[in-house]
């Protein structure tokens, strides 16, 4: 099992690497991930994440406060609205998928924006 969070972790930190640098890609979700993933399948690579000088500050700051910067609201809020768009314009998509959908986006785009930013 330890080498599944393992190898979840590694991916989860790999899609927020990426994250980085592609726009609707959100990157706080997936550090998130991969420190939970860490911490159940490597002690070691979840300090080393912890400590990043760029990739550790968001994730302390949800664990100790629950706290979510403005920048990433932001971002996360706008990818939101894109996926949503994406699928509201698709006529293959039946409505139930669609009204489910925005059920989930409005839902999250809720916890989201309730967190505290500092």
């Amino acid at each position: 099992m330890r080498l599944a969070w393992l190898i979840g972790g590694h991916l989860a930190l790999a899609l927020g690497v990426v994250g980085v640098f592609v726009p609707l890609l959100p990157t706080t979700p997936f550090l998130l991930l991969a420190s939970f993933c860490y911490s159940r399948g490597s002690e070691r690579f979840e300090r080393w994440l912890l400590e990043h000088p760029r990739l550790g500050p968001p994730v302390v700051a949800w664990r100790e406060k629950g706290v979510v910067s403005p920048r990433a609201k932001a971002l996360a809020c706008a990818a939101l609205t894109a996926s949503a768009a994406f699928v509201l314009t698709r006529p293959a998509i039946p409505l139930a998928g669609k009204i489910g959908m925005l059920a989930v986006v409005l839902a999250v785009a809720v916890f989201l924006l309730t967190r505290p930013s500092r």
